[in-house]
């Protein structure tokens, strides 16, 4: 755990979320700054700054983060019309949280990733 790290508080149990999922790989909570209806992140327990951090060894991390992606869409109730799982990467990628998470959005249309 980074000890400044909002997600890693979150986790922890730190700081109040809208839990959706946790267990011993990952936790999905609600993103305060909704780009959609739904918008859950979904993140690693383990602290990593990003997911150029994550190797060979976290195979399974990132095989959970999809597992429960395609859960909480089903769950949620978008999984029928169709969803958007990504993540940013440093501060061009649009990073501002350095604790790799994955953001699940859905509920209506969402257009092209980027702005032209």
């Amino acid at each position: 755990m980074s000890e400044d790290c909002i997600f890693c508080k979150i986790v922890a149990g730190e700081l109040p979320s809208k839990q959706f999922h946790q267990d011993e790989l990952v936790t999905a909570f609600q993103d305060i700054s909704e780009q959609a209806p739904v918008h859950i992140l979904i993140v690693p327990n383990q602290h990593f700054n990003d997911l150029g951090e994550m190797g060979d060894d976290q195979a399974e991390i990132l095989g959970r983060i999809a597992q429960v992606a395609g859960q909480l869409a089903d769950s949620e109730g978008i999984a029928s019309e169709g969803w958007r799982l990504v993540t940013n990467i440093g501060r061009h990628g649009g990073q501002e949280v350095f604790h790799t998470h994955f953001h699940l959005l859905g509920g209506r249309p969402l257009g092209p990733l980027l702005a032209r």
